[in-house]
């Protein structure tokens, strides 16, 4: 079979290497879109996947070709999409039902090889089935609209509150559209992109706000009714971002971190202060999992792209490649003169 495999150092090649074999209890799946996702950026530019070579990707769609001999639920020809944590579902936290907490977990296109190809193997677990209508674009899209999903889940959600998403990549479109389907009384969505902003106004925020603008902490308390936001998603995981959510925080509103920080990160005591004096609740959220595995993020997802209440509109992609221009594909995020803004997509 044809993969895009990663050899580390910017190396990406697209070259034939040997179909995965199928166990009794795995499923292979003929992958036909994969997205890149902000995690395989530095396994691909700054060496740091688990091994080289690899074949990254794990945001993937595409129909199943083979199911081993123990699979049930399951047939040839199916529609799926991958969830690709692969928990060892015996530790303490599996048994809690916190996969993503797992200490012994693989990862498809991370520890193990990936979907950048056109097969990829999995455990029968880890295959979710779509809907007819669901396209292969849509259901490439799937894990981080879970990601969004389960965030909300682990910020204590609740309906009818005012809700700041402080950045409008794909993760913070998803996280305001899962904050208007479940019932808020108004979502505002801040960035500094302004065609980020442009499609979160699509998709249904009801109010953006740069901030690039120096006074957008006011206008930010003006969509309050000068009471701040009652839940805040933290998206970008940058050191200036993750403030701007303790700022925003109301009193006694729920601050939940879902970007990654990639630098060191200090507050001043006025800062930190904030937390004690405003009385609100901090979490994080790390990936998109619940039980049974792999949980109601992924059935929610399933229903409400299928419905359309979870809208999907092309320009969620920042540009689309065949797999066989992956090199190409990675070189956009290497370029310093190109602003990757969206998903990448490879289509197999």
């Amino acid at each position: 079979m044809k993969a895009a495999i990663c050899y580390g150092d910017s190396v990406v090649k697209y070259e034939e290497i040997k179909e995965p074999s199928l166990k009794s209890s795995e499923v292979k799946v003929n992958v036909k879109a994969c997205g890149i996702c902000g995690s395989d950026i530095p396994r691909a530019l700054k060496n740091s996947a688990h091994s080289y070579p690899i074949v990254l990707g794990h945001e993937c769609s595409g129909v199943i070709s083979e199911i081993g001999e123990n699979v049930e639920g399951l047939k040839v020809g199916d529609k799926v999409t991958i969830a690709p944590l692969i928990p060892c579902g015996e530790c303490e936290q599996c048994r809690k039902g916190n996969y993503s907490l797992c200490p012994n977990y693989s990862f498809v296109g991370s520890r193990q090889q990936g979907a950048m190809a056109e097969y990829v193997v999995v455990p029968k677990e880890n295959v979710y089935k779509l809907s007819d209508s669901i396209t292969f674009e849509q259901g490439a899209l799937f894990e981080p609209s879970t990601v969004a999903l389960h965030a909300l889940y682990q910020n204590n959600y609740k309906p009818n509150g005012y809700v700041a998403v402080i950045g409008g990549g794909t993760i913070g479109v998803f996280a305001l559209q899962w904050a208007k389907i479940l019932g808020c009384k108004k979502v505002v969505v801040f960035g500094r992109d302004k065609k980020h902003l442009e499609l979160a106004t699509k998709l249904g925020a009801d109010f953006v706000i740069s901030t690039l603008d120096e006074n957008f902490y006011e206008q930010a308390m003006t969509q309050t009714e000068g009471k701040g936001f009652d839940y805040v998603f933290e998206t970008a995981g940058s050191t200036t971002t993750i403030k701007y959510a303790f700022q925003l925080g109301a009193k006694k509103s729920h601050i939940c971190m879902v970007g990654t920080p990639t630098s060191e990160l200090t507050f001043s005591v006025k800062e930190w202060e904030q937390l004690n004096r405003k009385e609100f609740y901090l979490t994080g959220s790390w990936m998109s999992y619940s039980a049974p595995f792999p949980g109601k993020e992924w059935e929610m997802t399933e229903k409400y792209f299928a419905n359309g209440e979870l809208k999907f509109v092309d320009e969620m992609f920042f540009k689309k490649f065949l797999l066989s221009q992956a090199q190409d594909a990675f070189n956009l995020f290497a370029d310093k003169n190109i602003k990757v803004k969206g998903r990448v997509l490879l289509k197999i």
